[in-house]
């Protein structure tokens, strides 16, 4: 019985991580498969990545994944300041009005992106906005603000108040303050703010989808018009080196977190 008490939580774990890493190991192996838009295994080769961008829809591909980027980074770096704004004022109001806001703020995460993209959708033609690539990054920053907050909100709780009142008292305007005391000690919630905005807005289709024109493709909408024609190689490729950044821009933070861990307690 003791036995299967200790194996039965690593079992588990284990079955955990496979169920989440399973696909996208196969992801990656099939990346290197020898035959186009199929299931079976036909030899391994690197042509898949030397070709990725190659050729007319190598062409388009490539187009969709600069608009993505772009969006992406615009739509992250915005989200992100818009909630320290939004968190450090909300912070100095009273606990009561503060749950309220915060919980407003909240509904988003969890209302389904159909409803979200619809509903832009609505408000630009209502608007009389053409649809493009500035409705579309207008769509993901309202879209990504609310993660954002979730991000932020509770490393602006952590923080003590008397740090930044100790620094006014010592001479520092409230810009000094905000620059050189605050935000270094919410700087890992406005990392992970960054990171979890920027996948989701790479990651996003029915948002994206919603308020575009024909002129304008992310990549996942350029993903999905392809698999209509079948899975290419090329697309597991692209797929595993996306997988592969974002992995290691996660890795790297959090080296620089535990280094930073280790230099406090020492």
């Amino acid at each position: 019985m003791r036995f299967l008490k200790k194996l039965l939580p690593g079992f588990y774990i284990a079955l955990i991580f496979a169920f989440l890493y399973l696909p996208i190991v196969v992801l990656i192996i099939f990346s290197f498969n020898n035959i186009p838009k199929s299931y079976i295994w036909g030899g391994f080769t690197l042509d898949n990545y030397v070709n990725l961008f190659k050729g007319s829809d190598g062409g388009q591909l490539f187009g969709a994944l600069l608009t993505t980027l772009k969006v992406a980074a615009i739509a992250s770096v915005s989200s992100t300041v818009i909630a320290v704004i939004s968190c450090l004022g909300m912070s100095y109001l009273s606990k009561k009005l503060q749950n309220i806001l915060f919980n407003l703020t909240y509904i988003p995460n969890v209302m389904p992106e159909l409803v979200t993209g619809i509903s832009f959708m609505l408000l630009f033609s209502f608007l009389g906005v053409q649809k493009g690539q500035f409705t579309l990054i207008l769509a993901h920053i309202a879209f990504c603000v609310p993660f954002a907050v979730l991000s932020i909100n509770p490393k602006l709780k952590q923080l003590d108040k008397n740090l930044s009142e100790a620094a006014m008292d010592l001479g520092a305007t409230q810009w000094q303050t905000l620059r050189l005391v605050i935000i270094p000690e919410i700087m890992p919630g406005i990392v992970s703010s960054l990171l979890l905005t920027f996948t989701m807005s790479v990651d996003d289709y029915l948002v994206s989808n919603f308020n575009v024109d024909s002129t304008v493709q992310t990549l996942p909408m350029k993903i999905y018009s392809m698999t209509k024609f079948g899975v290419s190689p090329k697309m597991n490729a692209l797929s595993s080196i996306l997988f592969i950044v974002i992995f290691a821009i996660l890795l790297l933070s959090n080296i620089k977190n535990f280094k930073k861990k280790g230099a406090k307690t020492k």
